[in-house]
């Protein structure tokens, strides 16, 4: 569950009266999640194919979600739900946007995938506007205009700088996360996060299965500590995305989220010696500054709203 999936979920939770905890929690998240796309770069570049990867993430993270169902105050019986088409199709689309991130993290550099990952909430505007018909003004329009200038100054059509291939392949990822929000939110009038994440992993694992047993293999003790990577990391930033939002609203702690940029860097940087170009220094702030623009707008409309 990517961050932008978790805030689009998330219910009102009682007790939110702990930003700076929410702002730290929330930096620990993308921290991990840098942490667990570095892995996946790295099971990649041993030749993982990126389905293994998607299977080893889901299997360390069903134990997580479990325990904290168990944990819940409502405990077992709250996983029942009656809107199984509506997580069947999630499950379909989660695994496809999923799936398409961890592939765009193999072919381009962290950074570069990472920003063109900020576009989520551009798509998610755009979509909630003309599929879900949702009331969109003049501001938000602009924001999203503006989004796709930054777009196309960090990848830069007929360029060089990023590979064609894999800037579509991360853009075709935004766009079906985009879409999973959708689905997402309508799940949320009804369904908790922990609700929609358990469905998500149980519909996912048997598929992903077998792939893993397909196009998985046997490797060396450097790529299973790489793969065991994909799944602590992994599970460690669903865990942190959660909590961040029990201590902190979505408005306070989303701008957090822009902090895995800084992190892609570098660990880029670090690890795979990939210096982020000049497009990703102009583009970022622009689609930053566009994603940051649309919450804010979210947030204004959803305490007017409540008025």
């Amino acid at each position: 569950m990517s961050s932008t999936e978790a805030a689009v979920a998330a219910p009102p939770v009682q007790g939110q009266d702990r930003p700076l905890a929410g702002i730290i929690t929330r930096l620990a998240a993308m921290l991990s999640l840098a942490i667990m796309f570095a892995f996946v770069k790295l099971a990649g570049e041993q030749g993982v194919h990126v389905t293994e990867s998607l299977f080893y993430r889901q299997l360390t993270a069903m134990p997580l979600i479990c325990f904290l169902i168990w944990r819940s105050e409502a405990g077992w019986p709250a996983v029942r739900s009656d809107k199984h088409r509506l997580h069947l199709l999630r499950s379909f689309l989660g695994i496809f946007a999923m799936g398409l991130n961890f592939w765009a993290m193999t072919l381009l550099p962290l950074a570069d995938a990472t920003t063109i990952s900020f576009t989520v909430p551009i798509f998610a505007t755009l979509f909630a506007a003309l599929i879900l018909r949702e009331k969109v003004g003049i501001r938000r329009w602009s924001a999203i205009l503006i989004g796709f200038v930054g777009v196309l100054i960090v990848i830069q059509p007929g360029g060089s700088l990023i590979p064609a291939f894999g800037a579509a392949v991360a853009l075709a990822g935004a766009l079906v996360t985009a879409s999973v929000t959708l689905v997402i939110r309508m799940l949320g009038r009804t369904e908790t996060s922990i609700v929609t994440i358990f469905w998500f992993s149980v519909y996912t694992l048997p598929g992903l299965a077998v792939c893993a047993w397909i196009y998985g293999g046997g490797h060396d003790a450097k790529t299973w500590i790489y793969l065991l990577g994909v799944g602590i990391f992994g599970a460690l930033g669903q865990l942190t995305i959660t909590q961040s939002l029990r201590f902190a609203p979505v408005s306070t702690i989303m701008p957090m989220d822009y902090s895995a940029l800084l992190w892609a860097t570098i660990i880029g940087i670090m690890v795979f010696g990939q210096w982020p170009g000049l497009s990703i220094w102009l583009g970022a702030p622009v689609i930053i500054g566009s994603g940051l623009f649309i919450a804010w707008r979210e947030h204004v409309r959803a305490a007017k709203a409540t008025r």
